[in-house]
């Protein structure tokens, strides 16, 4: 297997007036993720970019303007993951909030309905009849569920950020920041005004990385200010308080692996705060101590690792209402029965992963030895007939991970189907879903339903054509990704000074952020001498290390570590500044993200 080489990020050595209660190590980080001083300062709900130079917002609020005077009945459509399930309940909260009154939702489940507002899950809705559908996190690619609802007289609003396909479906309003370009419109034959005008005003909007929880959330601040130049309020005081729902919005955001760019960390960054407060919803209180975290600590890192995966948990395996009733619940007691199932059912995640992963690194481990010596391939596509459908995305993410490479784990749609179900993960440098399209131009009906983003994707295929997708994906892998691409390396903002390590500087970096996709959380490197060592658990390394003729030890930690060797007497280490935080007191630990000989 490829090692694992360190990068350094290079950060500017122009001076630059900081703040001076900016931490000189926080600073040190901004400049090497490209922020300037001003930028860094602007972390106020006031700076966020404008809803209402969002395409298609408009005609969504009028829309949505409408049912509410008219008291009509509402049904927000999510989806089957954490942003879909924390999106529905924003809008479902939300609408509640701006004086809707008939407000109820319906999610897609994974096995029977497939994804997104589909023509079959109109159907079942025929009996509640509603009057007007909002979609959330899925119906840019929904043209039958579309065509479905519009044929019994249901009005479409869809709320989405997935790249769009060649045409768009024939909703009554498109609330999108990636509609940016599209051949053509079921309004009509070409591009219809409407559409048009949504998809140059997306050119102009500053925040396209938004998740779907932060779209729907835009679009209930431009209702809200709709609603307000109306005289709906007799004050700005007696306005609705949207930001009690900005928890939500963090946590989804988070979940979804979006970029974290400057609009993004401003809400996720109200969220947190919100939360370390004390003021989240009942549903968030909940799922925190049921994942034994303390949210007057919190970080983004609960929400992707602990939180998420607790809502994600129930799309994948079993029904996501559980995890939107327990983001919908008030009461306590509740919240905390729904949080200790949908532990439950993550741990079954958990164990029904750990086997498949298995499975899977047999799979490479397999290929390498039957092609030693030849090139893995740049594409890697996987199956195994008792894959579970709900968990192949996390099994190509954690290959991905290994590998470096593009990885699509595919899974029986059901038991014994002939339709199979794949989930894809990318690298840097390598666009899943554009790769995906390619193949579909190159071998039209190869691909039954595909749809994502650039580094993570899904699609249906049938178990006829796995062979010549395999080939297909890897022929794209290869003509996109060169050997650099390839390389496995791991980021390093550098070396630490030894007055470096302390407690406060650990903390000022915890705190500082929010760190997520696309703004890495600082991590360095340094050699140490090892002093000594032991297992921890099962997997685990804890440490003690010195730097240079340091007297005193640091406290370390390799979570997940493969085996047990002994580390070499020197090593050369990439970590992150922690707060061990035990007994009421925090002490400086580094949490070691990849170790090497020195």
């Amino acid at each position: 297997m490829t090692p694992v080489t360190i990068r350094r990020r290079a950060a500017p050595t122009a001076p630059a007036a900081w703040p001076e209660h900016l931490h000189p190590l926080l600073a040190r980080v901004y400049r090497a993720r490209g922020l300037a001083p001003a930028e860094a300062s602007k972390a106020r709900l006031a700076d966020l970019a404008a809803p209402a130079g969002l395409g298609g917002i408009e005609q969504a609020c009028a829309l949505l303007g409408e049912a509410i005077e008219r008291d009509l009945r509402i049904c927000i459509v999510g989806d089957f993951d954490a942003d879909g399930a924390t999106g529905t309940a924003v809008a479902v909260r939300g609408l509640r909030l701006l004086g809707a009154r008939h407000v109820g939702y319906r999610v897609p489940n994974r096995f029977r309905d497939g994804y997104g507002l589909s023509a079959g899950l109109v159907e079942s809705l025929a009996g509640e009849r509603p009057d007007l559908i909002v979609t959330v996190d899925n119906g840019v690619a929904s043209h039958a569920g579309v065509a479905a609802a519009k044929a019994l007289g249901i009005r479409v609003i869809v709320t989405d950020h997935h790249l769009p396909g060649a045409a768009l479906p024939a909703a009554d309003a498109m609330v999108n920041p990636n509609v940016l370009a599209f051949e053509t419109c079921a309004h009509g034959r070409a591009q219809c005004d409407d559409c048009a005008s949504a998809a140059r005003m997306n050119e102009a909007f500053d925040s396209k990385a938004l998740a779907g929880v932060g779209v729907v959330f835009y679009l209930l601040l431009a209702l809200r200010a709709r609603r307000r130049s109306l005289g709906a309020y007799a004050s700005r005081e007696a306005e609705p308080d949207l930001s009690a729902l900005l928890d939500l919005v963090a946590l989804g955001t988070v979940a979804d692996l979006v970029p974290l760019d400057a609009n993004n960390r401003i809400l996720v960054d109200a969220g947190l705060k919100r939360i370390r407060t004390g003021r989240a919803c009942a549903g968030i209180q909940a799922l925190y101590r049921a994942s034994a975290r303390e949210p007057e600590r919190a970080v983004a890192a609960d929400l992707g690792f602990a939180l998420g995966p607790r809502i994600n948990a129930a799309g994948r395996l079993d029904d996501m209402s559980l995890g939107i009733e327990c983001l919908l619940s008030d009461d306590r007691v509740r919240a905390d029965a729904l949080a200790a199932q949908l532990s439950s059912i993550n741990a079954q995640r958990q164990e029904l992963q750990s086997a498949m992963v298995e499975q899977g690194e047999a799979m490479v481990e397999q290929f390498l030895d039957r092609h030693r010596g030849e090139d893995l391939p740049h594409g890697i596509v996987l199956y195994e007939p008792d894959w579970h459908p709900g968990v192949v995305g996390l099994v190509a993410s954690k290959l991905k991970e290994r590998l470096h490479r593009p990885v699509v784990a595919c899974a029986p749609a059901e038991a014994g189907a002939d339709e199979l179900r794949g989930s894809a993960r990318s690298i840097a440098g390598f666009h899943l879903r554009d790769a995906l399209a390619e193949v579909d131009v190159a071998c039209p009906g190869l691909i039954s339903r595909f749809g994502g983003h650039a580094m993570a994707a899904g699609l249906t295929l049938s178990r006829a054509n796995l062979a010549q997708f395999a080939a297909e994906f890897d022929a794209v892998a290869r003509r996109r990704l060169d050997a650099e691409a390839l390389e496995r390396f791991v980021w390093s903002d550098g070396e630490l000074a030894l007055g470096d390590f302390t407690l406060d500087a650990a903390q000022a970096l915890r705190y500082a952020g929010p760190w997520g996709q696309g703004f890495a959380e600082p991590a360095f490197d340094n050699a140490f001498v090892v002093d000594s060592w032991r297992a921890v658990g099962e997997r685990h390394l804890k440490l003690k290390l010195r730097l240079g003729d340091r007297a005193e030890t640091l406290d370390a930690i390799l979570f997940n570590a493969l085996d047990f060797m002994p580390p070499p007497p020197r090593v050369r280490a990439v970590f992150q500044l922690d707060l061990n935080y035990w007994n009421g007191e925090e002490r400086l630990q580094l949490l070691l993200r990849h170790i090497e000989p020195a």
